[in-house]
């Protein structure tokens, strides 16, 4: 399995559990997940560079953004999308 079809089963898990209050984003939202793509475009190139991450080049598009993987993007995505899921879901039962 390639990193992008993994990546792309959970973009669709997260699409599928998103409750509607959520479904807009926000200009916070839209500002965080600039801010996280940013640090991601600054910080995976430095760890990559330095051996700590290793990605195999036979399960990654070959596409690289700053000399990440374009796939690692995707994390940042999905950061900023999961925090207020799982911060919505916390409130739904501290509520129930």
């Amino acid at each position: 399995m390639t990193y992008l079809i993994l990546n792309l089963f959970f973009l669709l898990a997260i699409v599928l559990f998103l409750p509607k209050k959520l479904s807009t984003p926000s200009k916070k939202w839209w500002l965080t997940l600039v801010v996280v793509i940013a640090l991601t475009a600054v910080f995976d190139p430095i760890i990559i560079g330095l051996g700590i991450v290793e990605y195999n080049p036979e399960r990654i598009l070959g596409l690289r953004l700053f000399g990440a993987p374009i796939e690692d993007f995707f994390y940042a995505l999905f950061a900023v999308a999961i925090v207020p899921l799982v911060w919505h879901k916390i409130g739904e039962r501290r509520n129930a």
